[in-house]
């Protein structure tokens, strides 16, 4: 596995309360895991 590049970004806050909630449920490891998630899925499009 190649090792992860720190980066940061800014969301809107519904949208960091809507990942939060996915957290919670299980859906999500993480932020980092339901953003790289969202990414891998747009450039699979």
């Amino acid at each position: 596995m190649r090792k992860k590049v720190k980066t940061s970004i800014a969301l809107d806050p519904d949208m960091i309360t809507w990942i939060d909630s996915q957290i919670k449920t299980k859906r999500f490891a993480n932020r980092s895991h339901a953003i790289e998630y969202a990414l891998q899925k747009l450039k699979e499009s």
